[in-house]
């Protein structure tokens, strides 16, 4: 199969997907447009937590082919974690979907909550320091069932961008920045030995 038809079958199978509105192909420009927003997002500190490590988009930016998308409220995130704090190289939380959980963790003494997000231990809080060493706010990479089901791709990677490269992409679509609107970054390589 040639490599534009493969692309377009990832197209198809991305437009298909529930919540997504646009579709755009990006390229190398874009990508170190991206890199750049991507590097300096990672140096701001994040929830007022610490700083970021978006390594789901890390790994797009190596990918042979890399497709923006935007969703809306009906896009299904993929099954988390979707966010994980790290402190000296230990997980010290995530965010949590389930209602009830996050409920249950309320009552305990020695977690916090945040939103969706819960901070196991917070003795972590007092230990440590937000200029020298900082909690990690790590976006990790995620699967893509849909895509990965299609023909000759392989290391299909999903990533949700920073806010400046959201922006960034919105405004390279031709799209305002609403309400419950957001992008995600898919990459792909062409079929290779991992099959």
């Amino acid at each position: 199969m040639e490599h534009d038809e493969i692309i377009n079958n990832v197209k198809n199978s991305i437009t298909q997907m529930q919540g997504v509105g646009n579709t755009l192909l990006l390229n190398e420009d874009d990508r170190e447009i991206i890199r750049e927003l991507e590097k300096k997002a990672d140096e701001m500190t994040l929830m007022g937590l610490g700083r970021g490590d978006n390594k789901g988009v890390k790994a797009v930016l190596k990918n042979d082919v890399i497709f923006a998308f935007t969703t809306n409220m009906n896009f299904c995130w993929p099954e988390g974690p979707n966010v994980i704090l790290m402190h000296d190289g230990c997980v010290v939380g995530q965010d949590v979907d389930d209602e009830a959980k996050l409920e249950e963790v309320k009552t305990c003494k020695d977690k916090l909550v945040i939103g969706n997000i819960v901070i196991y231990d917070t003795s972590v809080l007092k230990k440590m320091d937000v200029k020298n060493n900082p909690l990690i706010v790590v976006l990790p990479p995620k699967p893509c069932a849909d895509v990965e089901a299609v023909d000759e791709v392989c290391n299909v990677v999903l990533a949700s961008p920073s806010p400046p490269s959201d922006e960034y992409l919105k405004e390279k679509m031709g799209l305002e920045n609403l309400h419950g609107t957001g992008t995600f970054l898919l990459g792909f390589d062409f079929d290779c030995s991992c099959n």
